[in-house]
């Protein structure tokens, strides 16, 4: 597809210069581990409310060795909570939705266009249509490989109720 059908134009964007790296991301997105699927935010636009970020896909990646063994494919499902921790983490940063966490609230108008693989970079981008505080956002995402779009959609970010559920947390391992 043609530059022009991406939500941004992340072909002016300096990769080598994150607004944000792993350990950023980490003070804001409570994900860990195998569940760490965002590796950096490139550019935040806090007027339009518009991001882009990337996961660089490895060959250790927790999915690799049992995902269609030999022919190892991105699952869907982990590439929609990669495009979820960067919407997530726009929303945390920005304060949008003033709550402690943002969960799934929903997808809508999901594509799945191209494969990605291990040593692939996945451009992830979204868009604000819509927030209502202390209720939901609503973004567009897309990811790409290179010039192609690989997935597009609509995403639906919740608040998380985290006094509700403090009776379930788990006292965290240390990292290693």
């Amino acid at each position: 597809m043609a530059e022009k059908d991406f939500l941004v134009d992340f072909t002016q964007l300096d990769f080598d210069n994150p607004v944000a790296r792993i350990e950023d991301i980490r003070k804001i997105n409570p994900q860990r581990h195998e569940m760490e699927q965002l590796s950096a935010v490139v550019w935040i636009d806090h007027e339009e409310i518009a991001a882009v970020g990337y996961k660089d896909i490895t060959a250790s990646d927790f999915w690799v060795r049992g995902h269609m063994p030999g022919m190892p494919l991105m699952p869907g499902v982990v590439m929609l909570e990669a495009i979820a921790q960067l919407c997530s983490f726009v929303t945390q940063k920005l304060d949008l939705l003033g709550c402690e966490m943002v969960g799934f609230g929903g997808l809508e108008e999901v594509r799945f266009r191209d494969p990605v693989v291990p040593g692939d970079r996945l451009i992830l981008m979204c868009r604000k249509d819509k927030v209502r505080r202390g209720r939901m956002i609503v973004c567009r995402f897309q990811g790409a490989v290179g010039d192609r779009i690989v997935l597009e959609g609509v995403l639906k970010g919740v608040p998380i109720p985290i006094e509700a559920l403090t009776k379930y947390r788990i006292k965290e391992e240390p990292q290693s």
